[in-house]
């Protein structure tokens, strides 16, 4: 089975103890390539370290809306350099995020619409993170014509799926679809092009089953390729196949 994990924060402190002896070993588990994905600054610049130090790793560089409340003056141009670095091949992760209260909604916004901006200005691709803010989150990327972008950890409904379908977006999945209670990602994966779909763990968080609970990393991910492949009534290998493949056209990985 081939997999491209698009989504995984290496630099979480979960991974401390273990880090080289897990990424090191990745590859002989089916793992071909991993987006590191930085929050601020300092973790944009840790990914790509990561990205340095092992081949089959790639960075986003972004600021998450919950950590625009501690963004500095000239961040964004921090990012823009960052940004220069030929592993980079994304922005992000960026978006809004109301479920917890660590940055005014106002402030998320303005960060979001900052980034979006800078993805038109290098034409990089952008990764969305979205919780409970679909309605602002959408009114956003209306406004921004030409974005290219993939919505991560998708848990929302089939109609704002093919929304964003029809604008253009990826749709990436973690364990969640794994979940008993997935009824809405299970739609969304049953109803959409495959063309656009992705798979990721977001770890060290999100395991899937029968894994939930655990530290999750980017072999785990076969769960979530077999559980698509049962919904989609074909085989992992073919599932595997396509993500890898939507996932290198993305982030223009050959």
């Amino acid at each position: 089975m081939t997999i491209f994990d698009t989504h995984a924060h290496y630099d979480d402190p979960k991974f401390a103890d273990d880090l080289d002896e897990l990424l090191t070993g990745l590859p002989s588990k089916g793992v071909c390539n991993v987006i590191n994905i930085g929050c601020d600054i300092e973790t944009s610049q840790t990914c790509l370290d990561i990205a340095d130090k092992y081949g089959y790793c790639y960075a986003a560089c972004g600021i998450h809306p919950q950590d625009v409340g501690r963004a500095k003056d000239g961040d964004i141009d921090r990012l823009r350099k960052l940004l220069t670095h030929k592993k980079a091949v994304a922005i992000g992760e960026i978006g809004l995020d109301y479920y917890y209260d660590f940055a005014p909604h106002e402030l998320q916004a303005e960060y979001f619409k900052k980034q979006l901006e800078l993805s038109l200005e290098l034409c990089m691709p952008v990764i969305i993170h979205e919780r409970e803010a679909v309605a602002d989150c959408l009114d956003i990327i209306r406004k921004y014509d030409g974005i290219k972008g993939v919505f991560h950890c998708y848990s929302g409904s089939w109609e704002t799926a093919k929304e964003l379908l029809k604008r253009g977006y990826y749709i990436s999945f973690t364990g969640v679809v794994t979940f008993k209670n997935a009824r809405r990602a299970v739609e969304v994966v049953k109803n959409m092009p495959l063309d656009r779909l992705m798979v990721e763990t977001d770890a060290p968080y999100m395991a899937p089953e029968p894994l939930r609970g655990k530290r999750c990393d980017s072999s785990m991910i076969k769960y979530i390729i077999e559980r698509i492949a049962e919904i989609r009534e074909t085989t992992p290998e073919e599932i595997g196949e396509i993500t890898a493949s939507n996932a290198r056209r993305f982030f223009g990985i050959k």
